[in-house]
């Protein structure tokens, strides 16, 4: 569930940021909701109806996705950090290699409003994973003047 999301924004997921629809999950971790994948929404929907924290024995009706030990508060970051790391998630590696993956999926817009990331830090993830979503702008635009131009849009240029 890490998306690109640090452990620090994880914990301060509430289940407000999880929401299902027609069967669908989505989790909004920017402005855009994004719909979690089969296996990943079960999880979801497992931690949204039995979320606990290590105070409360038994279910919490704390707004917190993931509560902590104190009553009314979020696991800190570096708790949540531990549980992943216990899990076997590497978290600087787990975060770059996905946001790696998706600065080459997307453009930098839509990945900053996406993952809740400023935009000049996705244009530099899309940078480092040659997502030149500029240049595929250009040859797009190119090709649609060429096509009305008569010209072969496929040959090489």
């Amino acid at each position: 569930m890490s998306a690109a999301q640090w452990p620090a924004a994880i914990s301060r997921l509430t289940i407000d940021h999880i929401k299902e629809t027609d069967g669908a999950v989505r989790i909004r971790l920017g402005a855009v909701p994004v719909e979690l994948p089969a296996p990943v929404a079960d999880l979801a929907r497992q931690q949204v109806a039995a979320r606990r924290s290590h105070a409360v024995l038994g279910r919490t009706e704390s707004p917190w996705l993931f509560p902590g030990g104190q009553p009314g508060r979020p696991i800190s970051a570096w708790a949540m950090g531990e549980r992943l790391r216990k899990l076997g998630i590497r978290l600087a590696e787990a975060r770059s290699t996905a946001l790696f993956q998706l600065a080459t999926e997307l453009p930098a817009a839509v990945l900053a409003r996406t993952l809740g990331i400023d935009i000049t830090v996705a244009v530099k993830w899309q940078r480092a994973a040659a997502g030149d979503w500029a240049a595929y702008a250009a040859e797009i635009s190119q090709r649609a003047t060429r096509h009305l131009q008569g010209e072969d849009v496929h040959a090489p240029r």
